[in-house]
């Protein structure tokens, strides 16, 4: 079941039952020429939000060994895709001015696509250099994402491009990361099952 904070902005309920953290278990398995990589990694996710129209993101993984040795880490923010406003913030610290916007699930209903459901973007940062700008959709417990852009730092190892998929399933959450890096076309990466924390 679905609950949806009664402080929650009208453009955040489409992605609600993402809210909370998850835990889990998952398995990376990428190959590049003769080489292999294939381990199983354990994961922590939050999606929380400060009252603003979007979710914070956060994730942190390590290798299921003795020694729990990490493994990645990113952040970011995801919000439903609109053109901005004068009442919408930014950019920078600047405030918006006049009414927020879409404040009422009727006003969020006129974002649906033709196809029914939620244009997203997804902006997702990692240390290592690479920040990553997804564009995808929302469709009830079901969300498909696929980079828009890729930038990196002069000394990030290559990394082109990516797809990503989250569901809720049996009150789960699974997704499944694809990439293109190291001189390979997108190909699967990793995936896991994360139960939401208590």
């Amino acid at each position: 079941m679905i609950e949806i904070p009664t402080d929650l902005p009208s453009e955040l309920v489409p992605l609600s039952w993402l809210i909370g953290v998850w835990e889990g278990t998952g398995v990376l398995d990428y190959a590049i020429g003769d080489e292999h990589t294939e381990l199983e990694f354990g994961q922590r996710v939050s999606f929380s939000h400060d009252g603003q129209p979007y979710l914070n993101y956060s994730s942190t993984s390590w290798i299921l060994d003795e020694e729990k040795t990490p493994l990645a880490a990113e952040t970011g923010y995801w919000r439903l895709s609109r053109k901005l406003i004068e009442g919408d913030q930014g950019p920078a610290m600047l405030p918006g001015s006049g009414p927020r916007p879409f404040g009422t699930a009727q006003a969020v209903e006129t974002l649906r696509n033709s196809n029914g459901a939620f244009d997203i973007d997804v902006s997702v940062i990692h240390p290592d250099g690479v920040s990553e700008l997804y564009l995808g959709q929302v469709s009830g417990p079901r969300i498909d994402l696929a980079t828009d852009a890729v930038v990196r730092t002069a000394g990030a190892k290559e990394y082109t491009a990516a797809t990503r998929l989250y569901g809720l399933v049996e009150n789960h959450l699974l997704w499944a990361w694809d990439i293109a890096a190291l001189g390979q076309e997108l190909r699967t990466h990793a995936s896991a099952r994360l139960a939401k924390a208590e």
